[in-house]
């Protein structure tokens, strides 16, 4: 369900790996859903415009991997685990709680194997992470610190000009991009949340910031050549490199040609100024919170920053604790030696999500294979508590105050 680029990323290396294979698509882009189906060889009886459409026909696989916008999760999601099918979901769970609550029932009622795309569980910096705590090598976690660097262009591309530029239309800056770190650092700490409190706002992306002369569309700016937010220098920056023009330029036209680009920019949201948008996503925000046992975290988001790998540090007992996603540095307090963890190969990390599509992808497949929703390490009712944090954190922020969970 939704042949962008998540759906199309999580196809291809099912049929890579020989995990899977596509049986069926429900995309209402015209465009996006006949390169899927020639891509994977289904024929016409397989496509459909909608998840509607498809639920219509029963339940033609295995699972199903729901990867529509944000607003459209819940419909689908209940309508397939009423079907039977095992679902693998795009993060956010839904937009809101009800909506979340409703997926998880229909989850439990039907038995199904439930995994949601929080993927930085399944990075192998995680893992290992996970490892050392468990171990006790810094006895134990008292605070964490932790930074989501969402890069300077990147909210740019995503938050002001794309698609989760607008809370109406898609999820709070919150729920779209930092669900997985909330739902992360519940998983690294290993209790449930007491307390949250969150600051932030929308300061920089706004009108009265718009520099003077500056234009509603960048290639009519005479300020653009200077302009940190400059849609040109992005979007043909990545023609000729495979990967960038999968992503972020697969997002703004499906033609990789300069004259495809510059149309693309001229006519579509991609080629307005930064300052001159439907934006309200914030760009800036933090997050406090207490955990059951007293510990805390201070979590920070930012867009001005490079993209860049998530940084954190643990404070413990007996030990400290911080990586990058790259690597690991401990330090023992007890015999005051130091260790530096490699993870992961050089030149295969990346500032999105290290591989840990594949992975997820892989270990759902297995646990669908198996009838094990064992080797998943989150489920519905996980995933649902994480996302309670994330809207807890949203009403402290709109109202000042702090918010205590059950």
């Amino acid at each position: 369900m939704g042949a962008g680029l998540r759906g199309q990323r999580y196809a291809r290396h099912a049929v890579a790996t020989g995990a899977g294979r596509p049986v069926a698509v429900a995309e209402p882009d015209a465009g996006r859903r006949e390169r899927f189906a020639a891509e994977f060889g289904l024929d016409d009886s397989a496509v459909f415009r909608d998840w509607r459409e498809l639920a219509a026909a029963g339940r033609l696989a295995d699972a199903a991997i729901i990867a529509t916008p944000d607003r459209e999760h819940t419909g689908p999601a209940v309508a397939l685990a009423d079907l039977g099918y095992h679902l693998m979901l795009e993060k956010p769970m839904a937009p809101t709680e009800e909506e979340a609550v409703r997926i998880t029932e229909a989850v439990e009622r039907n038995k199904v194997i439930f995994a949601l795309c929080h993927v930085l569980r399944y990075t192998e910096y995680s893992q290992t992470v996970m490892r050392l705590l468990a171990a006790g090598r810094i006895g134990t976690l008292i605070s964490v610190q932790h930074l989501e660097p969402v890069g300077w262009w990147h909210h740019a591309h995503s938050f002001v000009r794309g698609e989760w530029s607008n809370s109406r239309t898609s999820s709070s800056m919150l729920l779209a991009k930092a669900c997985h770190d909330i739902d992360w650092l519940m998983h690294l700490v290993g209790r449930p949340v007491a307390r949250v409190s969150s600051i932030g706002r929308l300061s920089h992306f706004r009108p009265e910031a718009r520099p003077e002369g500056a234009a509603d569309r960048c290639l009519d700016c005479p300020l653009e050549p200077t302009c940190p937010y400059s849609a040109p220098r992005l979007y043909l920056g990545c023609l000729g490199d495979p990967d960038k023009e999968f992503w972020p330029l697969s997002a703004v036209t499906a033609d990789h040609t300069e004259a495809g680009v510059r149309v693309a920019l001229r006519d579509g949201p991609y080629g307005r100024c930064v300052y001159a948008s439907d934006n309200d996503a914030v760009d800036h925000q933090v997050v406090t919170l207490e955990f059951a046992d007293g510990a805390t975290c201070s979590f920070t988001m930012t867009a001005f920053s490079p993209f860049e790998l998530r940084k954190t540090r643990l404070f413990g007992t007996h030990g400290y604790l911080e990586g990058d996603g790259a690597q690991v540095r401990l330090l023992d307090f007890r015999t005051g030696e130091e260790e530096v963890i490699h993870v992961g190969r050089p030149g295969e990390l990346e500032a999105d999500h290290t591989g840990a599509d594949e992975t997820l992808t892989d270990t759902f497949l297995a646990a669908v294979a198996a009838n094990d929703p064992g080797l998943l390490s989150s489920d519905a009712a996980t995933s649902l508590a994480s996302h309670q944090v994330v809207w807890a954190a949203e009403r402290s922020r709109h109202a000042g105050t702090v918010v205590t969970l059950a």
